[in-house]
């Protein structure tokens, strides 16, 4: 048993084991001041809600209250340990803040009310548009922390029940890159490698993906490979100087929204070297002939003007991916939310598959999704796609689907892609969208171009809907706020990046009158008496449980197929990956072995999409393409960014994530630990960029860009020369002036652009053009990090630590582990 700061070494303490071995089990677990475990009144099964890792945990309830957590060492993914937003996090479900009546507004303001007043006036409003427009008239912008339960849920009363088609989540802004991108490759959705795949490779190779910071056990994972025999060759693109990146054999740092570029110089020398697996393309792929022509063009020395990176170094990380005897890829915002990003991921994709490296040990593609649940969000239709991986632009799927919902096909809209949440704001900017239901996220900090967002959800002609923990930025903008209870307070499954199911049982009561989603979900498709063809209840289940056995029958024969587990099933034990089924009753590790895809034109998700344009690719297109279901190679041309730098504005700006932060620090801002290691934002810029503007560690700085301005204090970090970079959790809830003086912000997003990428539609964050000034001297550093991709390039007398508080036991004597 060890006593670790959690704070200060985030990723505990090492635990070798070499290439091929199991990775061993240490027990984390953090309690409240002063509780001992044995007083612990019971422990109930979870795992973790404030990243996407998925890490298996128990709760540790005492006298009807939350006191602490404990990582699971029978779990596959993360084997006992747990991150400091997993240790911390919960403190926040206590909140004295949290929300625990419904409100409404009369009269400009909130005031209380109760539950019935407030559905009834929210299905009021439905009916009322309903018949004066129509289901166009109503849209649902969902988060990426709800359960299967009630993403199924929320599917089917909108599409099977309502029949709009203005359906997403908040998932848009980390993951829906990650889906288009495998969608363009496989024709399907679903990640094919597995977390065990670290245990296995030789080189893992990291496409702005700061794990580090992101999926801090992991990274974990890949530290204590690094330390044992045979450790992998670690390859990091990043513009910033990462743990990663410190961490990497090989570290490239490209210019923002050069990607594809880069991408397409390593694919150069990879074909160049003849480091591929002919007998495994001719056999199991398409596109291969496009990809050769479209690279020639990106050697080295070009690709280095284009993305200002050495061409030896280039060559460098193409020779170690070309001699990789197993190969691991992992893709995350770094290229998501940069220009081009489908296309890029999707040459992460191509390396793999040129290389022949799927479907084994070792040989994986992870595109990594942002948040808890985002895997479910896709699956399950909150995200606007159909159910269960069923291609909307295939009648006989819709057909199918109508059958399990027991509806008319017509009724579920599928005559144009579903409609992304930067779509369903331009709608309800002009009018069209009439009423929207904002569940679980808070669009007025996480969205692009903050001032305009604002703006629309502000327009008294929008019936806002907000269902929420808290009253964040965006509920306070709300005509009805629906108190929700959260994680810890329900029940359900969630799916994590590597397609492992985990139960989370509810352990506590929620405070006051809030409700489970699910219930609120169910309670308003009473009201809005939404039935099937028969004229019997649209949504027939009536609790998590019954939910779950729904989902499972929509999801039989599907490639996310649910019908071998169980509440029964995933109780006790590890989380299990889906598809899971008679043929896999144990779960399946890695897709794709031997070749085997989900492309057959018959029953792939999707057609694809135009990577430039994002025009969709009709069936007789596709089926011509790829009649046989093979993995699909898609080249791409490097297209420079929409906003370069200027003389007005020389900078290129990107903002991120921090590791002690999640989201808009509507949970970990009220976990004492977390928001005193990341109090407040900074800005970062290298020590050249510093001394060109006279700028120091610590001074207080205003970045603009032409849409805004923000002021924060100077961090002098290892990020490349040209280019700053903003945290963008920080809005305004905790400073309720919402500006500085003269009219600037701090939050990240009063800067970044109005545009996203033309396949996927996630908005891009990291590629506006900004300029900086000196606003003032600080009066001491930065309180940004030191220890993760924020560290200072020199000594500020200080170093990122926690109170006594943030000590977590680590137990390295737990046996029994296997997952």
């Amino acid at each position: 048993m060890k006593r670790t700061d959690r704070i200060a070494q985030p990723w505990g303490t090492r635990t070798p084991y070499p290439a091929g071995g199991q990775w061993p089990v240490r027990v984390d677990t953090h309690l409240e001041d002063g509780l001992d475990p044995g007083e612990v009144d019971r422990w109930v099964q979870t795992a973790s809600i404030l990243h996407s890792n998925g890490d298996a945990l128990d709760i540790a309830v005492k006298d009807g209250r939350i006191a602490g957590v404990r990582g699971r060492a029978v779990d596959r993914v993360n084997r006992g340990r747990l991150g400091p937003k997993d240790l911390y996090g919960w403190q926040a479900n206590s909140s004295p803040d949290r929300l625990t009546v419904p409100l409404i507004r009369e009269g400009g303001k909130l005031v209380e009310t109760d539950w019935d007043t407030a559905m009834d006036r929210v299905a009021g409003r439905t009916r009322e548009l309903l018949a004066e427009q129509g289901a166009s008239a109503i849209g649902f912008y969902t988060t990426g922390q709800l359960f299967a339960e009630e993403y199924y849920t929320l599917g089917i009363l909108a599409h099977g029940g309502l029949g709009t088609n203005h359906v997403d989540g908040n998932t848009r802004l980390c993951t829906a890159t990650a889906a288009a991108a495998l969608k363009e490759s496989f024709a399907c959705d679903g990640q094919p490698g597995s977390y065990t795949d670290v245990d296995h490779a030789d080189v893992i190779a990291l496409y702005g993906h700061n794990m580090a910071e992101t999926q801090t056990v992991l990274w974990a994972r890949i530290l204590d490979r690094l330390a044992g025999p045979n450790p992998p060759a670690i390859i990091c693109v990043d513009p910033r100087a990462t743990p990663v990146a410190r961490a990497a054999t090989v570290h490239l740092a490209p210019r923002p929204g050069t990607n594809v570029a880069l991408m397409n110089g390593l694919l150069h020398e990879i074909i160049a070297n003849d480091w591929v697996d002919h007998g495994y393309i001719e056999a199991h792929t398409v596109g291969f002939e496009d990809l050769v022509q479209q690279v020639k063009d990106y050697p080295p020395e070009t690709v280095a003007t284009i993305c200002d990176v050495p061409a030896d170094r280039i060559r460098e990380a193409a020779r170690l991916i070309g001699g990789a005897e197993r190969l691991l890829s992992t893709v995350l915002q770094g290229f998501y939310q940069s220009n081009q990003a489908t296309a890029a991921a999707v040459q992460v994709n191509n390396i793999n598959i040129v290389r022949g490296m799927l479907g084994k040990p070792g040989c994986g593609i992870l595109q990594m999704n942002g948040q808890p649940t985002a895997q479910n969000t896709r699956e399950a239709g909150g995200d606007g796609d159909l159910p269960a991986f069923r291609n909307w632009s295939n009648d006989a799927h819709v057909q199918d689907l109508a059958r399990v919902w027991n509806v008319d096909p017509m009724s579920i809209p599928h005559m144009s892609p579903p409609t992304h949440v930067m779509q369903m704001m331009r709608y309800a900017e002009e009018g069209s969208i009439r009423m929207l239901w904002v569940n679980g996220t808070n669009p007025a900090v996480s969205l692009p171009e903050l001032g305009r967002v604002r703006s629309i959800l502000s327009q008294e002609r929008l019936f806002l809907v907000v269902q929420d923990i808290f009253l964040s930025e965006t509920a306070q903008l709300a005509d009805v706020v629906l108190p929700a209870a959260t994680w810890g307070e329900k029940t359900g499954t969630f799916t994590n990046v590597d397609r492992t199911v985990h139960l989370s049982e509810k352990a506590v009561e929620p405070p006051g009158q809030a409700r489970a989603d699910l219930d609120i979900f169910l309670d308003y498709a009473r009201r809005m008496d939404l039935k099937d063809k028969d004229g019997q209840p649209l949504v027939k289940w009536h609790d998590a449980e019954s939910a779950f056995e729904a989902w499972k029958e929509c999801t039989r024969g599907r490639p996310c197929d649910y019908t071998g587990l169980s509440y029964a099933k995933l109780r006790g034990g590890s989380g299990i990956q889906w598809p899971c089924n008679e043929d896999n009753p144990d779960g399946t590790e890695r897709l794709y072995v031997d070749g085997k895809f989900w492309s057959a034109p018959d029953y792939c998700e999707s057609y694809g999409r135009d990577l430039v344009t994002g025009a969709p690719m009709q069936a007789p297109e596709y089926k011509a393409l790829n009649p046989e279901g093979r993995a699909i190679i898609r080249a791409a041309e490097y297209v420079p960014p929409h906003e370069l730098p200027s003389e007005d504005f020389p900078f290129q700006l990107t903002t991120g994530r921090t590791l002690y932060q999640f989201h808009t620090r509507t949970k970990t801002g009220r976990a004492l630990q977390l928001q005193a290691a990341a109090p407040e934002v900074w800005v970062e810029m290298s020590a050249a960029d510093a001394g060109t503007y006279a700028l120091a560690e610590g001074d207080l700085a205003e970045v603009t860009t032409p849409r805004g301005k923000v002021r924060a204090q100077v961090r002098v970090s290892g990020i490349r020369d040209g280019v700053l970079f903003l945290p963008f959790h920080y809005g305004y809830w905790d400073t309720p002036a919402g500006h500085e003086p003269d009219g600037a912000g701090r939050a990240a997003n009063e800067l970044t652009i109005t545009d996203w990428d033309a396949a996927s539609k996630q908005p891009l964050f990291k590629t506006a053009a900004a300029r900086i000034r000196k606003v003032s001297g600080g009066e001491g550093p930065s309180k940004a990090p030191t220890n993760t991709a924020s560290a200072p390039v020199s000594p500020i007398g200080w170093s990122t630590h926690g109170s006594p508080g943030s000590e977590a036991d680590e137990d390295f004597s737990v046996t029994g582990g296997e997952a």
